[in-house]
């Protein structure tokens, strides 16, 4: 292999690094994994880092950008402060609906607040809460961050999300008109946050896990659901969401991407981004929000 040549990257590989990422192989177990896959220790050092996210790739929009006002804020939650990321088109003053952006198991990093300003030049006002918050903030260690995001308590969480969406609402100009994206495992709590919370006007989900089927009568909001091909241990509950979707009568759209990776839309993890399909889901999401968050929606 040339210096200059990435190492081949296999399904078998993302499928490894998915597993250490969202289910109990640790890291040694991976690497070890990988190497075996690999065939070297040297060749799965050099790839590991192509299947990780890179805090230093992909950022479209700058946190000093001029078109937006961006700013740290701290909102009251149920059992203490949440600290999130606001940003907004500069000098906005008129109704501007509001989107709750919930980051993936690695936390409020750099990559979500950056998707949140690319959200906002679409015309929102996004906040971005750390749903670490109350265990000290989104480390800089993506594996310590999805060991605290397992320690979460899962009902506190979605509280915690229904009070975003609160404050969200109440800002100027978005007048309760709020919806939610999530990503991972923030695509899974934009499932149950629909469940939770009847003010919710649209939820977008990027291969998240599915709510309780028993659960979904009470969804209020209208719902897209992305998710990837290749990705069978999300994929596996699509069906019974869909059928509980459509006997609730939930107004609801689902589009699988075939031949993607679970978090496709990350631009920072070089094997597993997509350019074709996130730019696909992201023109959708845009539309949708748009569609369903207008003031006379």
């Amino acid at each position: 292999m040339a210096q200059d040549e990435q190492p081949a990257i296999s399904q078998a590989m993302i499928d490894a690094y998915d597993e250490y990422t969202h289910l109990t192989l640790d890291r040694r177990g991976f690497m070890q994994k990988l190497t075996g896959l690999a065939g070297s220790a040297s060749a799965a050092a050099a790839i590991a880092p192509l299947l990780a996210a890179s805090p230093t790739r992909a950022e479209l929009v700058a946190p000093e950008d001029s078109r937006l006002t961006s700013i740290w804020a701290t909102l009251p939650g149920p059992e203490g402060d949440i600290k999130a990321y606001l940003t907004k088109p500069a000098g906005s003053t008129g109704d501007l609906p509001g989107v709750l952006v919930i980051h993936e198991n690695r936390g409020l990093n750099a990559h979500i607040q950056d998707v949140a300003r690319r959200l906002a030049l679409e015309g929102f006002t996004v906040l971005a809460p750390d749903l670490l918050s109350a265990a000290g903030g989104t480390p800089p260690d993506e594996d310590q961050a999805r060991k605290l995001i397992q320690e979460l308590n899962a009902a506190t969480t979605v509280k915690n999300a229904v009070a975003a969406v609160d404050w969200l609402g109440q800002q100027g100009g978005v007048e309760g008109r709020v919806g939610a994206v999530g990503f991972c495992w923030g695509g899974g709590l934009v499932n149950d946050l629909a469940v939770a919370d009847p003010k919710l006007k649209a939820g977008v989900a990027y291969y998240g896990r599915q709510p309780d089927a028993a659960e979904v009568p009470k969804i209020k909001a209208a719902l897209m659901l992305h998710y990837a091909g290749l990705d069978n241990r999300i994929n596996a509950g699509i069906d019974a969401y869909r059928e509980a979707l459509e006997a609730s009568k939930v107004e609801h759209e689902i589009f699988v991407y075939e031949g993607v990776n679970h978090a496709f839309n990350n631009d920072t993890s070089a094997a597993r981004y997509d350019k074709a399909a996130a730019d696909l889901a992201w023109s959708r999401t845009v539309g949708f929000l748009k569609d369903k968050l207008e003031a006379d929606s």
